[in-house]
């Protein structure tokens, strides 16, 4: 039997939620997504106290909606929204500022990078990030792509940040993680149209007037290319250093040589490359392919004497998990197990 979304929502209209009401008349079920008897979603209180008290009922919930017929697996992640929207302006022309200036309280600044879109930096971004907190760490994530951002679906957070003086920033957290993206000062689908000095004032903002706290690294998920953002960000605060994403194929290794170097121009270090949907394993029959190739990025990275970090799998579950919120590294399986190690290297490593 196929598990409905209705039949889940169903499940969880009788559950009481904290402070009356129940889950759904309280519209607190966010990014729910079913497939294939795997139903993942995002709970949204409405402060971090009633955050908590959900998460202490989550191990009722998953097992209330195991019981039902078709359902394999469930995912719950828990999130609180902000007290008010801020009434600060994101953009506009960056302030005088001389040289970098670290973040206070960050330890360390962590760039992502591709060179070029669609090689899944941002998925590699946002996994990485949970898999690192789930490793121990206190972890930022900055969705610096202004033009594109994906965070926020990706992490299943939809709520505006609160702004209590009209100047700082009160990021959200979502899967152990703290989070800002320009995304979350957006209407649904509203375009960003900046020239490059609103780029950078932006960017300066979610930089410097976030209350990012006490954080081990912050992760920035750079833009495809070497732009303004780029720049922008090696100019306004010390980047500890750089992971290059690239897929196996040459077409893509060649952006991935030019995002290399940029960050040496930029004087960042680069941490190693990462080759993103190495292996498709088909889970009918257990074939494995390479589509796009494979070993290319390991190539690249042993001529050029960088640390190659490992290979991720190719995966339609790290698409249904992004798509619903609730990244795959904050689960259990393989792909999970693949961003652990990469998260356990760059601990060892320091880099993180």
């Amino acid at each position: 039997m196929t598990v409905k979304k209705e039949d889940v929502l169903a499940a969880l209209a009788g559950v009481a939620a904290p402070g009356g009401g129940t889950l759904t008349s309280r519209d607190m079920v966010r990014a729910m997504g079913v497939e294939g008897g795997v139903v993942r979603f995002v709970l949204e209180a409405e402060s971090a106290a009633e955050a908590k008290l959900l998460e202490a009922q989550r191990p009722e919930i998953e097992a209330r909606l195991r019981e039902l017929p078709g359902v394999t697996s469930v995912s719950i992640a828990t999130t609180a929204q902000a007290a008010s929207p801020p009434s600060l302006k994101i953009g506009g022309h960056p302030a005088p500022q001389a040289g970098p200036q670290a973040i206070p309280g960050v330890a360390r600044v962590l760039a992502i990078g591709s060179g070029k879109g669609g090689v899944g930096k941002s998925t590699v971004a946002s996994n990485l990030a949970v898999a690192l907190a789930r490793a121990g760490r206190q972890v930022g994530l900055l969705d610096a792509d202004i033009y594109g951002p994906s965070q926020p679906r990706m992490m299943g957070v939809s709520r505006r940040p609160a702004s209590p003086d009209g100047k700082t920033i009160i990021p959200l957290v979502a899967h152990g993680v703290t989070m800002m993206s320009i995304g979350l000062m957006l209407r649904d689908g509203e375009a960003v149209i900046w020239r490059g000095p609103m780029l950078m004032g932006a960017m300066q903002q979610m930089l410097g007037q976030v209350a990012w706290g006490t954080l081990d690294v912050l992760i920035v998920d750079l833009p495809p290319g070497t732009g303004d953002v780029q720049m922008s960000l090696a100019q306004k605060v010390p980047v500890s250093g750089a992971l290059v994403v690239s897929t196996p194929q040459d077409v893509a290794l060649i952006d991935a040589r030019r995002a290399l170097d940029m960050f040496a121009k930029l004087k960042v270090p680069v941490v190693g490359l990462i080759e993103n949907m190495s292996t498709y394993v088909c889970p009918n029959c257990g074939h494995e392919a390479h589509l796009f190739g494979h070993g290319g990025v390991a190539a690249e990275a042993e001529a050029l004497g960088l640390p190659f970090l490992g290979e991720l799998p190719l995966d339609l579950a790290v698409r249904l998990a992004g798509d619903a919120g609730t990244p795959i590294a904050a689960g259990e399986g393989p792909v999970a197990d693949a961003y652990a190690r990469l998260a356990a290297a760059l601990v060892a490593s320091g880099a993180a």
